[in-house]
């Protein structure tokens, strides 16, 4: 059966580098649930990773090596944000990234995930065509969209990447695609730019039958 667009889970890591292949881990991590396209739930939780981590990441998130200190592990977390997640479809921005640090988050607990993931910078990259850059802040600024100027912190992130995901699903009614699943995002973001209006024209087209 098609899963709307408008229930997803929005994540968002901060970690203590860019890739888990190198060691990596995350020690933030921030989510939203979505349901019909409101806020039902929301999660939050530090995580220690094990070591120490730099003054450039505390600098950068704001997350200190202190406030890590008394933090619970990875894998207490990650066990915790499976059971909130449950079947539910995600959402990131730059989804590559979040997804590799839950992959290797998981991995060692013998924790798999039965959603999948859409990216929500390559499907702003299709629909806003016109925007400055695809960074979450001015995509935020460019949609005019409410925020309190906190960024780099994972609540607050996945809190702006939710509202700009449902932005997203606004502009796409206005184009004739009321209520479109969440395979149809996933869809958008692989296709290219040059492609985006006829595929918005036949789905529509579709939806009208």
């Amino acid at each position: 059966m098609p899963s709307s667009a408008k229930s997803v889970v929005v994540l968002d890591f901060e970690t203590t580098g860019l890739s888990p292949n190198m060691g990596d881990r995350a020690i933030e991590i921030g989510a939203i649930k979505l349901v019909n396209g409101e806020v039902v739930d929301t999660f939050q939780q530090l995580m220690n990773p094990g070591f120490r981590v730099s003054s450039f990441i505390e600098r950068y998130t704001g997350i200190t090596n202190n406030m890590l200190r008394t933090a619970p592990s990875c894998g207490e977390v990650m066990r915790e944000f499976a059971s909130f997640v449950g079947a539910s479809n995600m959402v990131a921005h730059n989804a590559s990234f979040d997804k590799r640090f839950l992959d290797a988050e998981y991995s060692p607990l013998g924790i798999e995930y039965q959603g999948q993931f859409a990216c929500s910078m390559l499907i702003a990259r299709r629909l806003y065509q016109d925007a400055p850059t695809h960074k979450l802040g001015d995509l935020v600024r460019y949609k005019r969209i409410d925020h309190d100027g906190v960024f780099h912190r994972a609540l607050a992130d996945s809190e702006m990447t939710a509202k700009l995901w449902m932005v997203m699903l606004q502009d796409l009614q206005s184009s004739g695609i009321v209520d479109p699943d969440f395979s149809f995002m996933q869809k958008v973001s692989k296709t290219s730019k040059s492609a985006l209006s006829s595929l918005i024209s036949k789905h529509a087209k579709s939806a009208n039958v």
